[in-house]
């Protein structure tokens, strides 16, 4: 029995070679670094920051209803376009709808979020979330079967997002809760690590030598007495006076979290988990802020997580195949005002942007004025172009 609980036993995790501190912990506070348990990812603080800065932004990205069209595609505003960007759910807006959706699609969901479309007489009235709690998945040959509590339902009457398909079965979601495991671990156990350091009662500053022979210091209320008598006192920085046959004072330098490199491993854990979800490192304090890592993250992370949503909707919700969802990312990137202008001046002056769309991206109010195409030589209209008199021929006036 003692052979298999000693196999069973972790083996403690050997220090870095290059790391030659010793720390040693007492037994009796053992408890106060043990770390035991599964956490989920939903309640390491690192992971769910990362996951909670994807949901948001998706979540704050507007929906719009588009239709093909042979001059480009055009935006279609009409009763579903509302539903689908305004309330999709009637206790939920848009922004907490598609947050939910991306938070479980990241941890409870592992990969898969299921959405009950609620349809009277070909209307869509709700679109209602299913807890992922209450969903498993059957296979049914090539195909699935969708479970919510007990009761089996054919797929394309329900809306199911896939986040990294799995291998052997393609139309369900594996989620990254495997991967995020041991990272996961690894920072609930330096947090409780710091937590219990902190807390240790084993961190004197000063270590006072006495004579042991003594009566008096036998005992921890006479040594308490002989604290109080020499080396307490009333005023701040006032020297203590004590008998040098019996009293030896010596400074100590208690071990610190920089002597356990705790700070370098929380670091790389907390990029290991950015790596994984994709999201810059500065989004959990490591770091300082960068538009063009932002950016990136805006175009390879966010808006293909966003294009899985997209195509579910299109594909369950569209009848015509000329209609299209699509997410708004203007608003989601780094500008800056003067690139702004910038662009729209080069845009306004090649005739391929008007002013008061122009206005909208600095978030000005429409001029009733500057709906007109303009061009230059003094920034005359569209149409009065061919009425420069330098292009009117003579006897043509």
């Amino acid at each position: 029995m003692s052979k298999r609980k000693n196999r069973t036993k972790p083996k403690a995790r050997a220090e870095p070679t290059q790391k030659r501190s010793v720390a040693f912990v007492m037994p009796g506070d053992w408890d106060t670094l043990e770390c035991m348990g599964y956490t989920t990812l939903a309640h390491n603080p690192e992971i769910v920051a990362a996951v909670d800065t994807i949901a948001r932004l998706i979540g704050s990205m507007t929906i719009h209803l588009m239709e093909n069209t042979e001059d480009g595609d055009v935006r279609i505003r009409d009763e579903l376009s509302r539903k689908v960007d305004i309330n999709p759910n009637s206790n939920m807006t848009r922004s907490n709808f598609i947050h939910w959706i991306v938070k479980s699609l990241f941890l409870d969901g592992n990969g898969n979020v299921i959405v009950w479309p609620d349809t009277r007489r070909g209307i869509l009235r709700d679109l209602n979330p299913v807890p992922p709690s209450v969903v498993s998945f059957l296979p049914d040959g090539w195909g699935y079967k969708v479970v919510l509590n007990g009761k089996e339902y054919s797929p394309d009457k329900l809306l199911h997002f896939v986040m990294n398909p799995s291998s052997n079965t393609p139309w369900k979601g594996e989620g990254y809760r495997v991967v995020l495991a041991d990272v996961a671990n690894n920072l609930k156990q330096a947090a409780r690590t710091e937590k219990g350091f902190m807390e240790s009662k084993w961190k004197p500053s000063i270590i006072v030598k006495v004579d042991a022979l003594v009566e008096e210091f036998s005992s921890p209320e006479g040594r308490k007495k002989l604290l109080d008598s020499y080396a307490s006192s009333a005023e701040v920085g006032e020297p203590w006076l004590i008998p040098s046959e019996q009293f030896s004072v010596e400074q100590v330098k208690p071990l610190t979290l920089s002597d356990l490199a705790l700070s370098d491993m929380v670091t790389l854990d907390k990029k290991t988990v950015a790596s994984i979800l994709g999201v810059p490192s500065f989004v959990l304090g490591v770091g300082t802020f960068n538009r063009d890592e932002w950016n990136n993250f805006i175009n390879s992370k966010i808006m293909p997580i966003a294009r899985i949503i997209e195509q579910e909707l299109t594909k369950k919700l569209l009848i015509s195949s000329n209609r299209f969802f699509r997410f708004n990312s203007w608003s989601l990137f780094s500008y800056s005002i003067t690139e702004l202008v910038s662009a729209g001046a080069e845009m306004v002056d090649r005739l391929a942007l008007r002013r008061n769309e122009w206005r909208s991206w600095v978030n000005m109010p429409p001029d009733p004025e500057m709906n007109e195409l303009i061009a230059l030589e003094n920034y005359l209209p569209a149409s009065k172009l061919g009425d420069q008199k330098k292009l009117i021929q003579d006897g043509g006036e």
